[in-house]
């Protein structure tokens, strides 16, 4: 593997900061205590049949060794205006849902109200890449927002779709 600098690195970042992405919240019931990351890295249409869907978690996470042991995960594509839920979900506290209205699945999959998307899914397989593990989830069920926009974020910032 190669190593790259710190010079390297930030310039990297900078680079993936200027593609534009929708927000996720990955969240559920794990010992009967809700859990969440939030990510950008979220991806729809892997595949059709079966309907699956994919994201990149850092391996230094924490909370993902909680998540990965739920029967299912919600995935909440969040929508304008809930810039605020995405920091406290991706916050460092252990009270990361106070104040948040959410539905929660007889499977424990924990989706965010509100949302422009919301997806029950199971893990199919979790694969190394760098410093980073690639889910891939099956789509159980799904919830569509009409009335709402895609929160964005881009430049490491987030945005408002312009239609």
């Amino acid at each position: 593997m190669t190593q790259t600098t710190v010079e390297e690195t930030a310039a990297i970042k900078a680079a993936f900061a200027q593609f534009p992405s929708g927000v996720a919240a990955f969240s559920a019931m794990v010992d009967f205590t809700p859990e969440a990351l939030v990510a950008s890295s979220f991806t729809v249409g892997v595949s059709l049949e079966p309907p699956l869907v994919m994201f990149a978690v850092q391996n230094s996470s924490t909370t993902w060794p909680k998540l990965r042991q739920a029967q299912r995960l919600g995935v909440s594509v969040l929508a304008e205006g809930q810039e605020a839920a995405a920091l406290q979900l991706a916050s460092k506290t252990r009270d990361r849902f106070a104040g948040l209205d959410t539905s929660v699945s007889d499977s424990g999959a924990v989706l965010i109200d509100g949302a422009v998307l919301g997806f029950e899914c199971e893990v199919v397989s979790e694969t190394p890449a760098g410093d980073h593990a690639i889910v891939v989830l099956e789509v159980k069920a799904t919830t569509i927002n009409l009335e709402s926009k895609p929160l964005i974020y881009h430049g490491a910032s987030f945005r408002q779709l312009a239609v």
